[in-house]
């Protein structure tokens, strides 16, 4: 009868642990998404000095641009665009880059439907408005630099 019990109680936790967990997962996936455009800019800089500012020390760039959440705060960063790329999920990928730079931002644009993104041109200066997915680093293995790579971005404006 003792057994009987035993497993019966199991069976119990199980389920009221599987509903607990269902819940939270439920609730975390239902969360509203951040409204980066919406969201007031914490900093504004070129390409080239947030790139700097990486690769000098990337943990105090880090500790300076990421929320205690681990959420990137909201930037805008001026630049020259070096190239204009489609990832693959057919969003437009822009890189901020100037010439003398060792790498750049690369901006990955919300919206192909964003009126400025069908003006933008080949070394033409804009301003875009996003959040960072990741710092700029040098790769040894490779022996090349890598970009900054920001999310969620936006055109602000063109500097024509």
């Amino acid at each position: 009868m003792n057994r009987k019990k035993t497993m019966k109680f199991s069976v119990i936790v199980t389920v009221i642990a599987s509903l607990i967990a269902g819940t939270v997962v439920f609730y975390l996936f239902n969360q509203p998404k951040r409204d980066v455009q919406a969201t007031k800019t914490d900093f504004r800089f070129t390409a080239s000095q947030l790139v700097t500012e990486y690769l000098v020390d990337a943990k105090k760039a880090n500790a300076k641009y990421l929320n205690e959440d681990g959420n990137s705060k909201v930037l805008e960063i001026s630049g020259m665009v070096a190239n204009i790329s489609e990832n693959y999920n057919k969003q437009k990928v822009l890189l901020l880059k100037f010439p003398a730079d060792s790498a750049g931002v690369s901006c990955t644009i919300i919206s192909v439907k964003d009126p400025l993104l069908n003006q933008i041109k080949l070394s033409e200066d804009i301003i875009v408005k996003g959040v960072i997915r990741s710092g700029a680093s040098y790769d040894k293995d490779l022996g090349m630099y890598e970009n900054v790579i920001m999310d969620n971005c936006k055109i602000i404006s063109t500097k024509q």
